[in-house]
């Protein structure tokens, strides 16, 4: 049934683990090993492990590089130092976003981007499109494969597999050629989840050995492997966007609430448009939501206001942690204010729920 769909260089581990798979973005995926609630708790309170290798790596390269990311990326990439890393958005002339990604800076003239899975053929087309200036754009998604070990004992059970000291590796800065259970690999602290954790680059056959000597190395500590559901939740509790729901070609970055990544200083595609939406005023906004009444806020689910349709559901679920019925809705800006009260429509009912502050969940300094 799902032989068309394109498959990570860790697909044969998967069974080993219970992994289930699904169709996600073209990708056949893991969405569990063992359930999403299981995962969940395991990476708030000790470690998961994330099969990541769909996700895309393009790099940037030559003099004119950094001119080049500059016009592409809304954020201000001058301000990268090598072995840094930043989020950002590449946004279409309209405001709306082709894609949101990490920029990593490998050198002076040198930058590694990591983009979503779903967006590579598109994000790397564009770029070509709007290549000037000497530079290099090369897509070697197939020759890379991405592991994230994420939660409060990452350092802990990483560290047990390499020599180099991981608290020199502050949070979004990267170490390239790190030998890792005896593999050279990329070590960036980042991740999608909301806690501590790394994500680490490198070689499909180096990857696949590592998902294999980490979940062991974290055995005792109660390290899992964890899948797509457990990888929405916990990104959905600490309010990090996913493209195709908060973000996309019609939602801009100012009205998904990721403002800070777009510095209006810098001359980058799309820019003016962002500038006057700042000027007038975001006419929509991305709330959280809270039901007050039975059900679960899904994607897509309409939300009303004294009758009035006002947006959308881009995600919701029951909060894993807390039990809570909460979503994200793209909404009229004038009905955003904490405490607004609002109704969602499931199964053609309209169900009262409130507008509440987000994220979701904080983890503990």
């Amino acid at each position: 049934m799902m032989s068309n769909l394109k498959r990570t260089p860790l697909f044969d581990e998967y069974a080993k683990y219970g992994g289930k798979t699904i169709d996600f973005g073209g990708w056949e995926l893991p969405v569990q090993f063992s359930s999403i609630k299981d995962e969940h708790d395991a990476v708030r309170n000790r470690a998961g492990l994330f099969d990541v290798s769909h996700m895309g790596e393009i790099f940037v390269e030559g003099p004119n590089a950094l001119n080049y990311l500059q016009k592409l990326l809304s954020n201000d990439i001058s301000k990268i130092a090598i072995g840094g890393a930043q989020y950002s958005a590449m946004c279409y002339e309209n405001g709306g976003v082709v894609d949101d990604l990490l920029t990593y800076r490998l050198d002076d003239n040198r930058y590694l981007l990591c983009v979503n899975a779903a967006n590579i053929e598109k994000d790397y087309d564009w770029m070509l499109a709007k290549a000037e200036g000497d530079v290099t754009i090369t897509n070697k998604s197939d020759e890379y494969a991405q592991i994230a070990l994420q939660g409060p004992l990452s350092e802990e059970v990483l560290q047990t597999l390499t020599d180099t000291d991981l608290q020199t590796i502050k949070y979004f800065k990267f170490q390239e050629n790190v030998t890792v259970a005896g593999h050279s690999v990329l070590v960036s602290r980042s991740g999608y989840t909301g806690e501590d954790g790394f994500e680490i680059y490198g070689t499909p056959a180096a990857i696949t050995d590592l998902w294999n000597k980490i979940l062991e190395a974290g055995k005792d500590k109660g390290v899992v492997p964890a899948g797509l559901g457990a990888r929405d939740t916990l990104r959905f509790e600490v309010c990090l966007p996913l493209y195709g729901q908060e973000l996309s070609k019609d939602i801009s970055p100012l009205e998904a609430g990721i403002g800070f990544a777009v510095k209006l200083n810098t001359d980058f595609i799309g820019r003016d448009a962002l500038a006057q939406q700042k000027e007038n005023g975001l006419t929509r906004k991305i709330a959280g939501i809270e039901m007050s009444g039975k059900g679960i806020p899904r994607h897509g689910y309409k939300v009303f206001k004294n009758g009035e349709e006002i947006g959308e559901v881009t995600t919701g679920t029951q909060s894993p942690m807390t039990k809570r019925n909460i979503g994200l809705a793209l909404i009229d800006a004038k009905f955003a204010e904490l405490g607004n009260e609002v109704e969602i429509e499931i199964r053609n009912k309209r169900i009262p729920a409130v507008i509440v502050e987000t994220p979701f969940y904080k983890r503990a300094k």
